[in-house]
C-alpha cells in the first residue's frame, strides 16, 4: 500500500470515528516496511471516555499488541491530522521511522507548527517526517465536523 493509499484509509477511519461516538474525526494507519497495514486507529476518546485515546494512540496500541514488541521500527504511521505533543511523543517513545500526516493542527500540532517534539535535536529516535499528503481532504474532514458542531448536526 503506498501513501496515498493508506492516507485514504485513515481517512474512511476519521469519518468512520464521527459516525460511530461523535469523536473528532482522525484516523491513522500503521504500515510495515513492507507497505502492509498492521494497525489502524480512529479517536476513540468520547466512546471510551479516555483523553489518550486518539486515533495515533490506538493504532500504535495496536500494532505493538499484533508484534508483540513496543518497537516498531521499520515502521510508517499515516495520520490525518498533525499529531499533537502526546502523539508526538508517542511516535517517538515506539521508535515509529516515519511519519505521514495530512493536514496541519495550528493550535496544538506538535510536529513543526507549534512545537516539532519528532524532530527535536535532544530526541533520541529519529523520524522522518512527510506532511500535507492529502491535506485538502483531511481539512475538509474537521471543516465539516466542527461546522456540525456549531450548527447542532454532531
Amino acid at each position: 500500500m503506498n501513501t496515498d493509499e493508506a492516507m485514504t484509509l485513515a481517512i474512511n477511519l476519521a469519518r468512520e470515528a464521527t459516525l460511530s461516538s461523535g469523536d473528532v474525526p482522525v484516523g491513522a494507519v500503521i504500515l510495515n516496511s513492507q507497505g502492509e497495514v498492521v494497525a489502524l486507529g480512529g479517536n476513540e476518546r468520547e466512546r471510551s471516555q479516555d483523553p489518550t485515546e486518539h486515533a495515533e494512540i490506538v493504532a500504535i496500541r495496536k500494532a505493538a499488541a499484533v508484534l508483540g514488541s513496543w518497537r516498531l521500527d521499520g515502521h510508517t504511521l499515516v495520520v490525518t491530522l498533525e499529531p499533537c505533543p502526546m502523539c508526538a511523543g508517542a511516535i517517538v517513545q515506539s521508535r515509529i521511522s516515519t511519519l505521514v500526516f495530512g493536514t496541519w493542527d495550528e493550535k496544538a500540532g506538535a510536529v513543526g507548527s507549534v512545537w516539532d517534539v519528532v524532530r527535536d535535536p535532544r530526541v533520541l529516535s529519529k523520524v522522518e517526517v512527510h506532511a500535507g499528503v492529502m491535506a485538502d481532504e483531511c481539512a475538509q474532514l474537521l471543516t465539516d465536523f466542527f461546522k456540525g458542531r456549531r450548527t447542532g448536526n454532531i
